[in-house]
């Protein structure tokens, strides 16, 4: 189900007030925290160690050296086992790759150099410190099939991937990595690389063509005082606003709702998402 997206500014444009309940105030670290944060190399990971859950039963996983126990954010790990039953692909699709430490990937990065070459290590394999592995909210996954490439995992766009692929923004994936975004992410398009963003951000992201560097910069334009971004589809109705960081601390308005989420950006800001009917894949 497709997104109904509007923007508006004026209170009585819409079915639901803007209307301004109440403040919370963030430090400057929280930029670096939340679903939304955007991780290349010229914005690196810089938040703790994530809340981090194994994976459950119901997900199969491959085994490699460096993961012989996968963990994932666990708000990821609860969505990608929706996702998995939703597209009855729980006995044909298998996590690779979840969180890594920066010390992993540094390891995964040398031993790509030395079997693989510089070009094709920096067109799949991210720097320390610039992958979003080490966030918890990626995930590799391959068809469960034989031996998995722990890096470039089988993952075409037919049979169960292909059920995947067509519900992952539904349940808050993307996928990261696309070919005709090579130029914005500087990484090779990555089929099997997937992203959680939340809904209906990757919904958003999913309609309109954009990759997160992309969707970073789009939602800047929504600023609180400024006008905001409504979309409609399953059965949430959400208000989408952007809230430029202070210093030191920030003071975040919090629209009227049922419930709201708020995520750093990993660069300058906060991105508030209210929802004004209960619905599920938020980011929490």
């Amino acid at each position: 189900m497709e997104l109904q997206i509007s923007i508006s500014r004026k209170p009585s444009e819409r079915q639901h007030e803007r209307q301004h309940e109440s403040n919370i105030q963030v430090g400057r670290d929280d930029v670096h925290k939340g679903c939304l944060i955007l991780v290349n190399q010229e914005n690196p990971v810089r938040q703790l160690e994530p809340n981090l859950g194994a994976l459950s039963s119901r997900i199969r996983q491959a085994s490699h050296v460096e993961e012989q126990r996968i963990t994932l954010e666990k708000i990821c790990i609860q969505q990608l086992s929706a996702l998995l039953e939703a597209c009855q692909a729980e006995d044909d699709i298998a996590a690779v790759s979840g969180y890594r430490s920066r010390e992993a990937q540094a390891r995964i990065f040398a031993a790509s150099l030395e079997e693989n070459g510089a070009a094709f290590t920096a067109r799949y394999v991210a720097i320390p410190g610039a992958s979003e592995h080490q966030t918890g909210l990626a995930v590799d996954v391959g068809l469960y099939r034989g031996d998995i490439d722990y890096i470039r995992p089988s993952f075409p766009d037919d049979g169960a991937s292909g059920r995947f692929k067509a519900l992952a923004a539904e349940y808050g994936f993307i996928q990261r990595y696309q070919e005709s975004k090579e130029g914005k992410t500087g990484i090779a398009c990555e089929p099997w690389h997937y992203r959680y963003v939340g809904y209906p951000h990757s919904m958003l992201m999913k309609q309109q063509d954009l990759c997160l560097e992309e969707y970073t910069a789009y939602i800047k334009q929504f600023a609180f005082n400024n006008k905001h971004l409504y979309v409609e589809g399953r059965s949430a109705f959400a208000q989408i606003y952007y809230v430029k960081a202070e210093e030191h601390i920030t003071t975040v308005p919090i629209v009227s709702g049922d419930r709201y989420q708020l995520s750093g950006n990993n660069q300058d800001g906060f991105v508030v998402t209210v929802f004004h009917r209960k619905g599920d894949g938020s980011c929490e």
